[in-house]
Order: C-alpha cells, then structure tokens, then sequence
C-alpha cells in the first residue's frame, strides 16, 4: 500500500494544523475534521454523496448499460465507479488500475527553439523546475482503492458479497475489518464471505498429497498478520506480493498504476488474502496460508492491531530505524515479549537474517536483493509455521467485541439466515441421497413417470394406435392424483411460508442465504461422490479399452451407474426446492383443484417464481433429471412475469457447449450473474435467467430485457450409461430453438466436437413447421493457445461455414426441405459469429488470476450479442410462453432422434472410401501401363528378370500424387476433422495396398517369364510354318518368273503350292480339338465316386441359388453334440423340413462363394488363352475343392457335408466358368491352329508371292513381311490400349461405377426394383458378390455397346494413330541410325524392334527364318512399311465392332474384368441377422491392426434371410437396427439359450463382429419388397408371413417409386 506517501501527508497535515491550535480544537479532532472533508469531497467527485448508506443496489449495476459495452483503462471521475464496477463483474483485474483522464489544466512548458550557445544542461535538467504549471497536483488524483472502497461502502449487502466475490476470483486481498469513513466503527462484514470457497491441497497424515475444498469463512488456516509502525521507505504490500503471487498485485502497493499520494479510505483497513497451495514441490508454502495487511500505521489502529495479533500464527512487522523513546517502543516491546513467533523487517538496516532469540527474527531491507529477501522471509515465515499451532478461522473476527459484523447488524440478513436455518435444521443427520425423497416427493417417482408417459404418448409403439393413447392418458391423470395426494413436508411449507409472508429485502436474504447454506450443506459429499464417480469411471475406461475382462467391466458399470444415480439423489439446491413448488402447481392445476394442507391457492405459487426471475434468480426451465419441461408450471410463471412486469420484450439468449467447456463462467463473467461453475454444482437440464436493460439501451437493444437460458454441459458424466445422446440431442434442439441468439461454447479450437448437436439442430429447426423461428447463433471457442487465433482463422471460419452447409444440406434430404445453406435455417455472418477466446486463467490454479485478454473477449462478445439484439426483434413475454409450448410439443412429436454423428461419421468416410477407391484405382492403373510394358518385353525375351525395386521406382510417381491428395484430404478437407481419425490407418493401407499390387505384378510377370519356355515350342513352330511358307513361296516365284503376266498360272500355281503346304503342316502338327468342359468334369467325378448316380450329375442343382443346403448336410457324430441338442434338430426337421439354422445357411454360402472366387483365381493362372485348355486344370480345381471342404470339415461346424455337396460344388462352378474356359480356348486355338492361324494369312502371302514373281526388291518384300508380322501384335496392342483408356472412362462417367460400394449398391438395387426378378433378388441376397460381378459385367458391357460409336471406337482410332506414329518413328530412327552407323538390315532390324519392344509383342526372332541379308535400300523400306502399314491399320479400323471387341482381348485385359477386380476388392462378409453386406471397402479389416467392426448404413427385414419365429413356421418381420433398440430376445445358431437383441454381441462368434447401431427410421425399398415378392419368398423359403410376421399393413402403402426414391 501507499504507506510512506500516505505517512507523510497525514505527518505534514498535523504540522499545517499546529497554527491552529489557538481556536481551542484539539489537533487530532482538526485532523479528523480534515479527513471528514477529504472523504466528503471523494465521495461528491465520484458522484455517490447520495449513495453512502447502502444505496448502491446490486440491481443497479447488474443491467445492461452504455458503461457495459464499453472497455476503457481511464474515463472521467463521475464514471469511474460505474466503470470499475463493470470491470470488477467481468472478473477483469485491471479494473483495480482503472484511473480518471486528467483535464487539460497541465501544460507542458515549452521552450522557444532557439539555438543559442548559451543553454546549458544545468540549467535545462538539473536545476529544481517544474515542468508542470500549478494546476492539478498529483496528490489531487483519485487513488484506485479509495473507488473500491467507496463501492463498497456504499452498496448494499448483495452487491458487497458480489463484489468480494468477484476480488477473490481476481485473487485480490479482500475487506476484512473497515472503519466507517465517517463514524470510524469498525466493521467486519463476513456476510461478502459467505459465498468464496477455496481449493488447495496438502499432505495428510499417510503422506498422501489430497484436495482441499472449503468455505473460506470457516476453514482452519494457519496466519500471517503484517503491519507496520512509523513511516517506511519500503513498500509493505509489494513485499506481502512477492511471497504469495510474485506476477500478480494480489495488495495494491505504492509502484501500482495508478497509484497516488492521496489515499483517504484506506487507512486502518485490514485486508486478507490466502495462499493455496497447488501441491507442487515448488510451492512457496506447503498448505493453505492466511495472510492479512493492516494498513497505515499500526499504532494509528490499536483495535486492528490488538485483534490480528491475537489472531495470527506469526506476526510481520517493518520497521524504520527506532530507538528505545519511540512512541511505539512499547508496543513492539510487547510483541517481542509475547511467545508469538515474530519477524522484524527492518527498512533502514542491511543486515541479513539473525535469530537473536528463538521465534523472534530480524531481517534488513535496505540494499538487498529483493528475491533473496524475499526468499528469506518465506523461509523464516515456514520455520515459525512449522513450530507454532495456532490458527486462524475468519468467522472467530466476529467473537471479538467493539466491531461491527454485518450478518449481525443488518435486521435483514439476520432474519433471513434465522429462517433459512430453521429449514436446515430439518436436514440435519438425514442421509443425503435421500433427504429429496422425503422432503420433495413431488418431483420423485411419480413426475418421471408422468414425463415417461407423455413421452411415450406422443411416440406411440404398439400397433393399436388410438388405444394405445387412450390407456397412456389414463395413466397420465391417474398419476396427477396420486401426486396431487402426496402431502407437502414440513420443509416446503416453511419455504412457502417465507416466501409469501415477508418483505422484498427479507426473502431475498432468505433465498441467498439458503442457497448458501444449501451449497455448504452438499458439497462435501458431492465432491465425495463426484471422486467416486471419477475413479469408477476412469476403472470402466480401463476395461473398455483391455476388452477381456466382460464380466468386471459389466459389473463395474452397474456401480457406476449406482453412484450416478446417488449422485443425482444427492444434489440438492434452491433450483430442486422451486421445481418442488412446480409440481405442486402442476398437480393441483391438472386436477383442478387446491391441496388441503397447502396454506395459499396454489394460483399464488407462480407469482413466487416470477418475483424471483425478477430480483435475478434463474428458473429451471427443463428439468434435468426428468428430461422433461413442466410446460403448465413454466407458462403460469411466464403469465406472472407479464402481470408484474407487462408485456416486456425480451431478447432470448441460449447457450450450449460441452460439459466443463467454460459456459456458466463465461455467462458470469459477461453479466455478472451467479451461475454454478464448481464440479459439484454443474448445471442440470436449463435455466432461464432474466437481465433488465437500461432505459437507454433499450431503443438500440430493441428489448427489455435478456433472457439467458443455460443449459447443463452435453455429455454430461452424471448421465453415463443412460440415453446421453437422446438427451443432449432433445435439449439442444430445445434451446437453440427458444433462443434468438444461441451461443455454442466449444472448449478449444476444434469445432468436431460440436457437430453432431448442430446437425440435431438444423433438422429440428426444418421439422418445427407449426413454430415461426427466426434465429442465429455465434460460435464460441473457448480456450484457444494462439492470441491472435482470431485474425489467423479465416480459413476455419471457411471451412466451419462450409460444414454447416453440408450439414444443412444432408438435413434437407430428410427433411425435403429446399433449404441450401446454413443461413437459410439460422441468421449466421462467419466473419462476426465465430469468436476465439484465450484460456480463463492467467496461469496456473488456484493462485491464478482471470486472464484481461478473456475479459477483452468476454467484452467484444457481448457487443456482437448487444448487435444481434439490436437487429432482432427479440419475443414478447406472451409469445415466449407460446413458443416453449410449442416448440416442447415439437419435440414431443418427433418419432426418432436423429443421430448427427452416425450421419456425418459415415457421410465422412463414405467420403474417404470414394477417395481410398480413387487411390487405389490409381495405383493399380498405373501398375497395369507397366506391367504391359513389361510384360511386351518379357514376351520380346529383351529381359529376362523383375524385381520389386524396379516396380517400386515405376510407382513413385503415381505413389507421391497418391500421397499429396491423401494430405489434401486429410488437412484441407472440409471434414478433416472427422477423416483425421482414419489418416494412420488409411495410410497404412495404402502402403499396403501399394506393396501387393508391386508383389502380385511380380508374381504375374514371373509367371509370364516362366511360362514363356512352355510356349516357346508353340511360338517357334508356329514362326517356323510362316517362314517356311515364306520361303517356299519365294522359290516359287523364281521359278515362275517367266509368267509374271499370266495371273491366272499364278494363281493355280500358288493354290496348289498352298493346299500341298497347308496338308503337310496339318499332317506334321497335332490337331487342337474341340473342348468339352463339363464333359471332362461329370468323367473325373465319375472316377471318384463310381456309384454315383448317372442322373445326379446330370441333373445336379445351382448349388448357388438353393434356397436351403440342409439337404447337403448331415449331424457330425462328435462326442460334443449332445442328445438334447440332436433331439432339437430331429424336431425341427420334422416341423420345418431342414436341421440347419439361418447362420449356418449364411455360413455354407460365404464358404461356396470363397471358394468359388479362389476358383476363378485360379482359371485366370492357368492362362488357357495362351497354353489352350487341359483336363488336368478340372483336376486342379476338384483338388482344390476337396482340400477346402476337408479343412471346413475341421473346423467348428456341427454338420459334415454329404456327396452330393461336393458334386454340385464342383459342377455349379465348372458351370460358371464353362464360357470364359471355352472363350479362352478359343483365342488360343486361333492363334495356334495352323488351319486356322496359316488360312487367315493364305491372301498376305499371295501379296508377296506376286511381288516375288514381278521381281521386287528385297527392302519391299522384307518391308510387307515386317508388317504382315506387326498385324497381329499391333491389334492386340491397339485393343488392350483402348480397354485401359475405357477403363477410366467407365470409372469416371458410369453413374453406377464412379463411386464407393455404397453407391454401386444404390444402383444395384435401383435395377432389382426396376426389373421386378425374383431370382436376382435372391442371388443379390445370397450371393452379392456374384450378383455384383454380373451387374459390373452388364454395366460395362452396356456402356460399350451404347457408347461404342462416340466414345469406343474414336479412342481406337486415336490409339491406332498414335501407335501408327511411334512405329513409324522406330523405323525412321532405325534407318538413321544405320545410315549414321553405316550397318546392315540386321543392325536396322534390332534397332526397329527394340524401339517397339514396349509397346508391341515383336522381336527379332520373329523374323528369323526370312531372308534379308540382301536388303540394302533402308529408305525404301521405310517407305513400304508406311504405306502397308496404312492399309493394316485400316483393315483393324474397319473390323473393330462391338461384337469383336471383348472377344479379341484375353479376359485378364478386358475392362468388365479388371474393374470387377478392382470393385470388387474389398469386404463381402453379410449380416448374421438380415444378410446386408458389410460396406467397408477394406478386405479383411475385421482381422487387421486397426480392427473396425462390419458395418452397413442400411440394414433389412431378416426373415429375408430365412430367419423365422422360434416355434412356428412365420417368416419374421423383424428389421435389425430396430430389433437392437428393442428388448426382445433371439435364438442363435439354432441354440436354445436366448440372447436380448440389445446385446447381440454378448452371442459371440459372426454376431460379435458387427457394429448395428439402432435406427428407427423407415426402409420403404425392403418393406415393398416384402410386400411385392410375399409370395414368393414364402415358396423360397417355405414358410410364410403370418402370426407375429404378418406385415404390418403400412408397409403396404409403399410402392416401387417409394423404394427407389428412398436410396436416394
């Protein structure tokens, strides 16, 4: 504090009043008449001169004002009181430093520039001038803590507590005894300490570090009282700082801003503070400390003096250098006598510390280094602690007599706590879990079974509709009567009493002392329980996480959910009391009728309420344990509130955020209200609270009043385990919808956390018809590290606005709203409504203070509030009861909650799956360009070996754009903040997914490498005849010579010359013969089984479109199948004409559909196309087959197949793959057979033969048999080129195949309905992946056909030029470089072929047998490959159909197959229950590190899949995300042990695997399909849809339209 300055004055006073000594006043009564007049002048400077009898009102200041709005560091002296009041409710400690603008009256002196010699410095700077002219003395400035005083002399007792309040949140020293500024009593008013509670820890007796939470007016501390005698020259306060809060001014001191000279109400005032400890080693001191400051000097302030050190557990007193005759000799003698410890800080001595006697230390100041000092006296202060016992309890200040204690004095506060204790009595030695049960049996039981019914009323679920709501509404009013005779306790009676019988003031001193000592009555065992909950929540986390222990995790949810419920029996507050008196209403309003034992009409209870809402009490408006609003009790109270205060208009303003996030504090600090923000007292359901405009905001506000509706913290722990999210989605939708302004307080700066409220919102808002709502919302994040985050989020801003859209969007389907965009729903600006707060505090709790940059926040957010309430019209009072109405019946009537984060998650990785399916498309597209290079050379013999290193390196650079756009989507997506979670995985997948495909390209063309000596005799025998053929006709030619005119003789010549050759290559080369696939498969099994039946494997079933396999299978005879169990089966054989279940059905169709796609595999190596077909590869199939089935045998399956499975097996897949066997046996025999092969080239070799005869050169026979031999290569090349390029074409323009599985699904289904087959449904439900590939093979093949003339075949011509080109370029290279290199044909020909080895199957070899050595004329032959090659390429042009396209390419290059590869690609495995396909794009991702359960957004009616109702033949009707909100039970696998829907999973095996989430909404498409193919699926299954499957008849209604509108 300002101890010397302040010293001084007083000192320099009584020297001015000696000369007065001659009027016959004493010097002491002049001096006090000085200070009178001193204090008088203050007191009229800053405009409260009428205020000094505790006039100022908390209501006066607790409103909406200009002074409110503003943010200033100084203003005018007649504003300082109202801007440090502001300041102070903000929780802004600046406001301590808040100073008055000196008027103008200083000049300046200012010289006249002139630039004379003789200036001198001495003159100028060191002689004793003032560079002030007399005006405005420093001394005549308002000392910042003489407005604090003054405030708090001059407000009432309210406004006091919420001023200390507000000082110890700053963590400033408070009032503890003050002299009156004009009477000198003294005062200590612990009625301001009432409500500050204080939070430290400290080693117990076991050495254990504990929490320590207490009302600080009784906490036992430890105290350190510090004053001083005499006039000091160091700062007493900045010392006291310095031990407690080194960075914070916790006692205003001397080098303050602001501070001054002229001090007037602090002298004599002790203030208190306390140190609390955050239990670090660090810690200045090792407990909760107390420390007080007595200011000015001590000997001025005997009762202060006296009082404290009685009190204390060590006294600190500075010292200036004294001697034995000062005038305080005698009493520091006293102090130093008494067996207090003692610590003298001396101003004037250097000395460091010394213990002259034990408990009395001294320590010099002058000179030293501040933190040694510093540090010695904490350590001096510690030793005296650790050895004194005495301590300290704030209340005791009251025992001691002569001063004045507020509690006591006010007639008010006393008659107030009289009666708020009376109450308590009642509670005391009650078990506080059930004191709301016996003493508010209103809001018990029988309210939460009204709000259950109400709720259940108006979401009926039985099939009888109208009785259904007759019986609830009985229910309903029968309930009310029970309620209605509940009698009022004892409690409720006394609180009724208070509140009707007596005066403003008094009920609310017993409304505030209630809360009080309601607070401190719970809180201690609600902290006790909220540690509870905590430990046995992080206890079930743990287990959660291990997943093997579920018996333990079970049974420690059970008393998890004990404690929650304890714990919500425990809270017991003002707000239960007044939800008491509601239900009281609402009962006696519904029976219409008065309660005998109630002592007013219950008419006469809302206006309680109301006058509470109008003194600043908030009203719970949801309750929160119900989950329910009392509509007739708030409505009631609304009327009142408009009966009392008229019609006002109000601005509704609605807060929502996460628990903890931050909401009630930032509430407090914006309006200065008194919210609950401790763990104990966390908000529950929501809460209106009302704040009065200033008559002159209100024109600019356009409102009354602010209407603030708090809500409790979504998510909120307490409600664990129960329907959290229904409840967070109902709430949210409730207040958002009642607000015109909505604050959604996120915790952070990521908004994900948020989002799916705000999807609940936007579609509440779209449902709300009958509700005209115009609102609009300002996020809030709260706590964000970067302080300039606001300036540098722009593109967060973007982006949030960007989700909102979508959000919006996503909502209106659902809703067939026209709704585009967020604004559309709700009035949003992004640049203006998202805001970005620093953390609350200034460090680290409990010892620190409120950061000023949230205060800054918390300011610039209330003008954006005051803007959106000066551009609304806010709601009048009538209408707002109206719209809570309406908007609860709104909510009422909805059937199903909507699930934001289920929506958006799988909207997201729907998202990521589309993109996953692009990267990987891209991956393996550009593995295809070189595997066909690859493979050509391979095929060329121009390398001989691959490694995956070159693959890899071919990859890269595909692989680096796979990486960007992969970061792009991850880091700039819209919804990167929900695709972040999947980033590792994915990418792991990737790497994956890349790290095959280099391995199967491996494999593949190793395989081709090793094949290649296989087919090298083929291919060498095959060139051998062509060049055989060659040079015989050459030979003849020669000899014809002479008749080269004669085309007649050169034809027959050459006819002969052919058949004689064609006849001899036939007889020298084995004949290829025609195939018979099945055939050679019905003789292999005839071989293996040699009785079976003739008949059985000619008539053998589509094992893949049996409706049943029961008839494939019979009983393994294993010890483990019990007799019961075999007498169960036997049984329902007999009833229902098959022994297995539907999960056995759907697990023999998994394994026949696996290992009919590994038989596929399989056909696809054998490479038929170039080796030809060979019955060992029907052997190699049944092998494999039979290895399978034996190995399914082994495993944990209670049937063993029959036979006849196995025949039907083989047959029913060597079906299948007949045609692409035959098709590809075909290519080979067209290549290979000479008759074949050798006749189609019969008019080529005439070509040259009549060349021959007219004598051409060498270079033009060597040029047309190069390009007779390009032909076919350049076709094969021409056609696999335009399949790949049709591949993207089709990837990116088929609607059907451009995007993920889902939406393939879409439109898979799209064509079942449209198409109405029966048997493709079932093959869709049974075989979906074999479905799949047809429909992949359909779409493809139909895109080719319908955009073969404007897309096909243009590619092809393009293709053909381009090839044309480089072929064209190799050659003329070739003769370049043979001209340059001066080589022979040889050197041309390896030149030619090498450059063409990429993209063509030609070599060198292929040439081999053709004379060329005399071809000279490089240039001519370039010219005859040019001009042929025009021709060639004109014949392939000119044969390129529609029909000959697929036929001419290998099945492995044809573009049905590499995407059905490709589509195909990921999980196939089917609900246990309805048979829906898992939709996650990921091969075995159940198996995988990152294990993520089978999931499908869509799932269907399960007596689809053959499921049925246990003990009938009724086909069941049941859906299942339905079934899993249900509590009905299921059979599985047959069993007789039942398992409850709900925990499906807990059944093990297949079930465990899959993630259903329950979702009631409708599924129109299976609901029609049910109805339209009734009667077939009862023949399939035969079975039928009656009892409890009958169809209900509103699944009628649907039509073919419906279902194919509802896949969207």
């Amino acid at each position: 504090m300002e101890d010397k300055w302040t010293s001084e004055t007083v000192e320099n006073q009584k020297g001015k009043n000696k000369d007065l000594g001659t009027t016959g006043v004493h010097p002491d009564e002049q001096l006090q008449q000085y200070k009178t007049k001193k204090q008088s002048n203050l007191f009229k400077r800053l405009h409260l001169e009428d205020r000094h009898h505790n006039n100022l009102r908390a209501e006066d200041v607790l409103l909406i004002t200009e002074h409110s709005l503003q943010s200033r560091e100084s203003c005018a002296e007649e504003e300082l009181i109202q801007t440090y009041i502001q300041k102070l409710l903000m929780m802004d400690y600046r406001a301590r430093y808040i100073h008055a603008k000196v008027i103008n009256e200083r000049h300046q002196i200012k010289q006249e520039d002139n630039d004379s010699s003789e200036s001198d410095i001495f003159d100028d700077f060191f002689e004793n001038k003032s560079l002030y002219h007399e005006g405005t003395s420093q001394s005549d400035l308002i000392h910042p803590m003489d407005v604090q005083m003054a405030v708090f002399h001059c407000a009432d007792g309210f406004l006091k507590q919420l001023m200390v309040t507000k000082l110890s949140q700053c963590q400033y020293a408070l009032p503890l005894l003050v002299p009156d500024p004009f009477t000198q009593q003294i005062e200590f008013p612990l009625w301001t300490f009432r409500q500050i509670n204080k939070s430290w820890k400290m080693t117990n007796t076991n050495n254990e570090i504990i929490s320590q939470t207490q009302s600080i007016y009784k906490a036992e501390t430890p105290m350190v009282f510090f004053f001083r005698f005499g006039s000091v020259s160091s700062s007493k306060s900045q010392l006291m700082n310095r031990l407690i809060n080194e960075k914070h001014n916790t006692f205003f001191h001397r080098n303050c801003p602001g501070s001054s000279k002229n001090r007037v109400l602090m002298d004599g005032v002790v203030e208190i503070t306390w140190f609390c400890s955050p239990g670090r080693e660090t810690d200045k001191f090792t407990e909760c400390v107390a420390f007080c400051n007595l200011h000015g000097d001590a000997g001025d302030h005997e009762k202060q003096l006296q009082i404290l050190t009685e009190m204390s557990s060590v006294n600190v007193v500075v010292l200036p250098r004294l001697d034995r005759n000062d005038k305080h000799a005698a009493n520091i003698q006293n102090l130093y006598k008494d067996r207090k410890p003692l610590i003298c800080l001396f101003t004037e001595d250097e000395s460091a510390i010394t213990e002259p006697k034990k408990g009395k230390i001294k320590i010099g100041l002058k000179d030293r280094n501040q933190s040694d000092v510093s540090g010695e006296i904490r350590r001096a202060i510690n030793d005296c602690l650790s050895e004194s016992s005495h301590t300290f309890r704030l209340k005791d200040v009251s025992k001691h007599s002569d001063i004045r204690v507020d509690e006591e004095d006010d007639d008010d506060c006393r008659r107030g706590r009289e009666a708020a204790l009376q109450m308590m009595s009642l509670l005391e030695k009650k078990d506080l879990t059930k004191v709301k049960k016996l003493f508010l049996p209103h809001q018990g039981n029988l309210w939460h079974q009204w709000s259950q019914k109400n709720k259940e009323l108006h979401r009926p679920r039985g099939d009888e509709i109208e009785k259904e709501i007759c019986e609830k509404q009985e229910k309903m009013k029968n309930i009310r009567k029970q309620q209605h005779g509940t009698e009022i306790s004892q409690y409720m009676k006394l609180f009724i009493k208070e509140m009707i019988s007596n005066a403003v003031c008094e009920k609310l001193f017993f409304l505030k002392w209630l809360r009080i000592l309601l607070d401190e009555h719970t809180s201690a065992d609600l902290s006790a329980l909220h540690h509870k909950y905590d430990e046995k929540w992080s206890t079930v986390l743990k287990l959660k996480e291990n997943n093997d222990k579920p018996e333990q995790l079970k049974a420690e949810q059970t008393e998890l959910e004990r404690i929650s419920e304890e714990l919500q029996a425990a809270s017991f507050g003002l707000e239960h009391v007044m939800r008491e008196i509601g239900q009281i209403y609402e009962s006696c309003s519904s029976v219409k009728k008065n309660k005998k034992d109630l002592q007013v009409h219950f008419s006469s209870l809302p206006s309680i309420a109301a006058e509470m809402m109008i003194s600043g009490s908030p009203l719970e408006l949801m309750d929160g344990d119900a989950c329910h609003v009392p509509v007739i009790w708030v409505s009631a109270v609304l009327d009142q509130l408009v009966q009392k205060l008229g019609d006002q208009r109000v601005f509704v303003l609605s807060v929502l955020g996460i628990q903890s996030s931050g909401k009630s504090t930032m509430l407090n600090s914006m309006f200065g209200l008194e919210f609950a923000v401790s763990a104990g007292r966390c908000t529950r359901g929501a809460f209106m609270q009302l704040i009065r405009v200033s008559d002159e905001m209100k024109p600019q506000m356009n409102s009354d009043y602010i209407l603030v509706v708090d809500t409790e913290g979504l998510r909120a722990l307490e409600l664990a385990g129960r329907s959290t999210r229904h409840h967070d989605n109902e709430l949210a939708t409730f207040v958002v919808g009642l607000g015109n302004l909505t604050l959604i307080n996120i915790f952070g700066e990521n908004p994900s956390e948020m989002q799916e409220i705000l999807q609940i919102v936007v579609q509440a808002f779209m449902r709300m018809k009958k509700v005209n709502l115009s609102p609009c919302c300002v996020f809030v994040h709260q706590n964000v590290s970067d302080v300039t985050a606001g300036e540098k989020n722009m593109e967060g801003r973007r982006r949030l606005l960007e989700k909102l859209d979508e959000m919006t969007k996503l909502a209106a389907k659902d809703e067939v709203c026209n709704a585009e965009c967020f604004s559309d729903v709700i009035r949003f600006d992004v640049q203006k409504d998202v805001k970005y707060f620093v953390q609350l505090w200034e460090g680290s709790p409990p010892m620190a203070p409120p950061n000023p940059n949230y205060c800054e926040n918390i300011q610039e957010l209330k003008k954006t509030i005051m803007f959106h309430a000066s551009n609304s019209h806010g709601i009048m009072l009538k209408d707002l009861k109206d719209r809570i109405k309406d908007l609860w019946e709104a909510l009422l009537n909805e059937r199903f909650v909507f699930s934001f984060r289920n929506s958006l998650e799988i909207s997201a990785y729907r998202k990521l799956e589309t993109e996953y399916s692009k990267w990987s498309w891209s991956l393996r597209r550009a593995m295809m360009e070189t595997e066909n290079k690859l493979y050509n050379k391979i095929e060329n013999e121009t390398i001989h070996e691959v490694d995956e290193t070159d693959l890899q390196k071919e990859l890269k650079k595909t692989s680096e754009e796979v990486k960007k756009s992969m970061t792009e989507l991850f880091e700039k997506d819209r919804d990167k903040d929900i695709l972040i979670q999947w980033k590792t995985s994915f990418e792991i997948k990737i790497k994956e997914l890349q790290k095959n495909i280099v391995i199967e390209t491996k494999k593949k063309l190793n395989e081709v490498r090793q094949q290649q000596s296989l087919k090298k005799k083929i291919d060498d025998q095959r060139t051998h005849h062509e060049n055989t053929l060659l040079e015989k006709s050459r030979q003849l030619a020669l000899k014809l010579k002479d008749k080269t005119n004669d085309k007649e003789t050169l034809k027959k010549e050459f006819d002969v010359f052919w058949e004689q050759s064609v006849k001899k290559i036939i007889r020298d080369t084995p004949a290829i013969r025609d195939i018979d696939i099945m055939r050679d498969v019905r003789n292999i099994l005839s071989d293996i089984y040699e009785s079976a039946p003739v008949d059985h494997l000619r008539k053998s079933r589509d094992i893949f479109t049996v409706s049943s396999y029961s008839d494939y299978v019979q009983l393994k005879t294993s010890t483990g199948f019990t007799e019961a169990v075999k007498h169960y089966i036997r049984l329902t054989k007999k009833m229902f004409g098959n022994i297995l279940s539907p999960e056995d059905e759907a697990q023999i169709r998994s394994f026949v559909a696996d290992v009919s796609q590994q038989t596929d595999k399989d056909i696809q190596s054998f490479n038929i196309s170039k080796f030809g077909y060979n019955k060992s590869f029907i052997q190699k199939i049944i092998d494999y087959i039979t290895a399978r089935i034996t190995q399914h045998a082994e495993e944990q399956v209670k049937y063993v197949f029959k036979n006849e499975f196995f025949m039907d097996l083989v047959l029913s897949i060597c079906q299948r793959a007949n045609k692409k066997i035959t098709d590809q046996h075909k290519l080979f025999t067209e290549a290979n057979d000479p008759v074949i092969y050798i006749e189609k080239k019969r008019g080529e070799y005439y070509s040259i033969f009549k060349k021959y005869c007219h004598g051409a050169t060498s270079a033009v026979i060597f040029g047309e048999i190069i390009c007779q031999k390009l032909k076919e290569p350049i076709e094969q090349s021409i056609y696999k080129k335009t399949a790949r390029d049709l591949m993207d074409e089709i990837k990116s323009n088929c609607p059907s195949l451009n995007g993920n599985r889902s939406n393939l699904d879409k439109h898979i289904l799209k064509t079942l309905a449209e198409e109405e087959n029966f048997d493709k449904y079932m093959n869709y439900i049974h075989n979906p992946r074999n479905h799949f590939t047809s429909f992949i093979r359909d779409e493809v093949n139909r895109y080719i056909t319908d955009k073969f003339s404007l897309s096909v075949l243009p590619k092809m011509k393009q293709n053909i030029i381009l090839l044309q080109q480089k072929i064209m370029k190799a050659a003329h290279e070739s003769t370049e470089h043979v001209q340059v290199k001066s080589g022979d044909v040889s050197l041309w020909l390896k030149s030619f072929t090498q450059q063409l080895s990429d993209e063509l199957i030609f070599s060198e070899k292929d040439l081999s047998g053709v004379k060329h050595d005399d071809v000279e004329d490089f240039n001519l032959l370039e010219k005859v490959i040019r001009d042929k090659l025009s021709d060639i390429m004109s014949d392939i042009s000119r044969r390129f159909k529609t029909e000959t396209f697929p036929v001419k390419l290998d099945y492995k290059f044809r573009p049905d197959e590499i995407l059905i590869d490709h589509l195909c690609r990921c999980c196939w495995v089917q609900c246990p229950f309805c048979g829906a396909i898992c939709t996650n794009t990921i091969e075995n991702h159940e198996n995988k590190k990152d294990k993520k359960d089978h999931a499908t957004p869509s799932h269907r009616n399960i007596g689809l899949n053959g499921w049925y109702y246990r003990g009938t033949t009724n086909l069941a009707i049941n859906i299942c995300t339905s079934s899993v909100a249900s509590n009905v039970d299921f059979y599985p696998g047959g069993s007789d042990k039942s398992v409850p829907w709900k925990n499906y999973r807990s059944a093990g095996g297949v079930y465990a695997d899959w993630s259903i989430t329950p979702d009631l909404s409708e599924v129109p498409y299976w609901k029609w399909f049910v109805c339209r193919f009734q009667k077939d699926l009862e023949k399939h299954y035969e079975k039928t849809f009656q009892g409890h499957g009958k169809i209900p008849d509103p699944w009628r209604k649907y039509t073919k339209q419906d279902a194919i509108l509802s896949l969207g």
